[in-house]
């Protein structure tokens, strides 16, 4: 970093902690008596307090408990956590007697959100005056303790106790609390006046610092407010908010629990880059060729359309974290599928809830009377993750750079437990939408609309051992248009084929497994891929966790689909899309030859990108495959077994042969077997320090028919 831009980092920092002191007001300054702390359950046990029934254990969670979601937001290593040996448990955790001195009483609460089932109560002359819950009471939450406050100034001076409930034993049946303090600060919150001058807010994160609520205002009106974990000190990474759309305008940031000092504001800068710009697809784990988000946590590929020349890959993300949360939709856009430019975030949460997963459709023909050019618009549609769960509409008449969602959201209201992730196609035979929506535990519907914003029930589909992310799609027998059949999955992939007549989708079989890989979750196909090109192209989740990155997860490499005739009956088959080529950079091709216990034609070869095809006779051999930069593809013969990294799959030769193609990233190997009947998408660090590659034949001879290896080029480079 230059002089200069040292300087004006510094001139930032002044300012922001200039105006912080400015905004803080009387309110926010230190009060006159100090805070009295009730509680912070950092001892091994829980002391005076009066523990019955079984749910809060021997004593304070250190955190997480087995089997429970990752649990944030708490101060400290310890916490009251009723989720000990699951939601089953139950019982009461009560204070012993304190007098009430101060104007407030403060507290950190998460988990269930029951009245009386889970909560946590204020005892004043043994009857309860305040009480309150945690927020959770359906699939979907999540376990970060948030601030909560009580106004207890008109009982100053009078004895109290507080209790801890749990008797709850369903979904959510149990309470987390925290720090429960006496305070006379009205607000625990402190703010910081900003002019949006430059492009990008950003934004210091430490994993593992205390989960803090952030609320950008304009006036009196949220325009964004998110879940961060804000370094007060030197940060792993910086994320950053995009003030593009505010420039010029002057704004509020408002954070929440600043009982520890406001020095994570101060470490917020306006900036015309992303801070740690230059290290940019630089970072030592970043997929070289496989999506991954500039900054922040990505999931599920949402919104896959084709459209004016561009793949449009819309997916879930977090842009200010490396954990899950504060689900909005990310965007990019690619001409080859190889090389993708991300744009500006494209949904933003509202009152309405966060953004799940959804999908995105070319309205052709204008059913939604949005389009206000020559250019047919491009619109989402989405699940608004709120209270409850609904579906929503957005739309773009620029090719996505900015959407505007629809006035009228919802447009299919809440039906039953956390319905979501709407996949919407076009159904050209009564040209009409057709809706595709996870409903609860393994079951799904089929909606109809002729416009995207009023939609009718048509069926009900069942696909055992899945739930949410449904895709639904036709694809042609063995490439024979008059043999269509219709594909209907969930988030595992494990897919039914059938029939669909407009009205009910009829299965004829299934589900058939999908993959067979650690590294695959939540697939979505393209829509509006032309048909002079007429693939099926798919994009799944990469499910593969980057430790140490200023992002994390991927999206795995588009696929093609085809529908083939097997003895099993028809079957879905799986190839990396033929746009692979372009990342091809020197070829070395191995001739047949025999290949006994001990050879290696591939000794010598060095690198860290590969796409490797070759069609392998076992012989006699009881093993044949590859090491991968030390990582073990075997295939064993006998088992007729193919493995990798844990993960198996059944694979018998065909014509005596076998045949695998591998494409290898810093941190995943697909293996694609037989032509792709057999897919194995595996995530794995491959060591850095090897990049060697060797091909074996263990116990016996086998033999080399074909065998091509591609030095592979980095999408990634600029």
């Amino acid at each position: 970093m230059g002089v200069a831009a040292t300087s004006e980092l510094r001139r930032q920092a002044t300012a922001c902690a200039l105006a912080l002191v400015a905004a803080l007001g009387p309110a926010g300054r230190a009060a006159e008596r100090p805070d009295l702390l009730i509680a912070d359950f950092e001892g091994e046990t829980y002391g005076d307090w009066q523990v019955e029934g079984e749910a809060f254990g021997l004593g304070p969670a250190r955190g997480t408990l087995p089997n429970q979601m990752p649990v944030t937001g708490f101060r400290g290593h310890g916490l009251v956590n009723t989720y000990f040996q699951g939601d089953g448990t139950t019982g009461t955790l009560t204070s012993p007697p304190f007098e009430i001195a101060r104007h407030y009483l403060y507290f950190l609460i998460g988990g269930g959100r029951y009245p009386g089932g889970t909560c946590i109560e204020l005892l004043v002359d043994g009857q309860m005056v305040r009480t309150a819950t945690g927020p959770n009471d359906r699939p979907g939450g999540s376990e970060r303790l948030a601030w909560c406050r009580w106004n207890v100034s008109g009982l100053a001076g009078r004895p109290a106790i507080i209790r801890v409930v749990d008797r709850e034993t369903g979904g959510w049946g149990h309470i987390n609390v925290d720090h429960i303090i006496q305070s006379d600060d009205r607000t625990k919150e402190a703010t910081m006046e900003i002019r949006a001058e430059r492009r990008y807010l950003n934004l210091p994160v430490q994993d593992g610092a205390p989960m803090r609520r952030l609320q950008v205002l304009r006036g009196h009106e949220v325009v964004r407010e998110f879940d961060i974990e804000l370094a007060a000190g030197e940060p792993d990474f910086y994320t950053f908010l995009d003030l593009t759309p505010f420039t010029g305008q002057r704004l509020t940031l408002r954070l929440s629990d600043a009982l520890e000092g406001e020095e994570a504001l101060q470490g917020l800068s306006q900036d015309d880059e992303i801070r740690g710009a230059a290290d940019l697809y630089r970072e030592a784990l970043r997929p070289q060729f496989h999506f991954s988000s500039r900054r922040g946590w990505n999931n599920d590929p949402n919104g896959l359309v084709y459209h004016d020349g561009e793949y449009h890959l819309f997916y879930q993300h977090n842009p200010y974290g490396w954990k899950w949360g504060n689900m909005h939709w990310g965007h990019a856009v690619s001409r080859d599928l190889v090389h993708w430019e991300e744009l500006p975030v494209a949904l933003y949460p509202d009152a309405l809830g966060t953004c799940f997963s959804g999908s995105a459709v070319v309205d052709e023909h204008n059913t939604t009377g949005f389009r206000t050019g020559d250019e047919a618009p491009l619109a989402c549609i989405y699940t608004a993750a709120g209270d409850p769960f609904t579906q929503c509409l957005a739309y773009s008449n620029d090719r996505g750079r900015t959407c505007t969602k629809y006035a009228g959201n919802p447009v299919l209201p809440h039906l039953i437990g956390a319905n979501r992730d709407p996949k919407v196609i076009w159904y050209e035979p009564e040209r009409k939408w057709v809706m595709a929506l996870y409903l609860d535990q393994s079951d799904y519907a089929l909606f109809a609309s002729p416009d995207l914003k009023r939609w009718e029930r048509l069926c009900d589909v069942r696909v055992e051992g899945n739930s949410e992310c449904p895709e639904f799609f036709p694809i042609a027998l063995d490439d024979d248009p008059q043999q269509m059949r219709w594909v209907f999955y969930g988030g595992t992939g494990a897919y039914l084929i059938g029939a669909f007549d407009g009205h009910t989708f009829t299965p004829e079989s299934g589900p058939h497994r999908f993959h067979y890989g650690n590294c695959f979750y939540a697939s979505q196909t393209f829509n509006g891929i032309p048909s002079r090109d007429g693939r099926r192209i798919q994009m799944a989740w990469g499910t593969r966790e980057m430790p140490g990155m200023p992002f994390n997860q991927m999206m795995d490499f588009p696929t093609e689909l085809t529908l083939r005739t097997t003895e099993e009956g028809p079957r879905l088959f799986v190839e990396p899309v033929r746009e692979v080529e372009r990342l091809h950079a020197k070829r070395h091709t191995i001739k047949a030859q025999p290949l006994g216990e001990g050879d290696n034609p591939l000794a010598g070869l060095q690198g860290e990108l590969f796409r490797v095809r070759a069609e392998l006779a076992p012989g006699d051999a009881q093993q044949v495959g590859f090491v991968v930069r030390g990582v073990p593809v075997t295939v064993d013969v006998a088992k007729q077994e193919l493995s990798c990294e844990g993960c198996t799959a059944p694979l018998q030769p065909e014509g005596g042969a076998i045949r695998l193609e591998l494409l290898v990233d810093r941190t995943s190997i697909e293996i694609y077997a037989n032509g792709g009947r057999v897919y194995l998408p595996v995530g794995v660090i491959l060591p850095a320090e090897n990049r060697t590659l060797e091909l074996f034949a263990r116990g016996g001879t086998a033999a080399i028919r074909a065998l091509e290896v591609w030095d592979l080029r980095s999408a990634c480079e600029r």
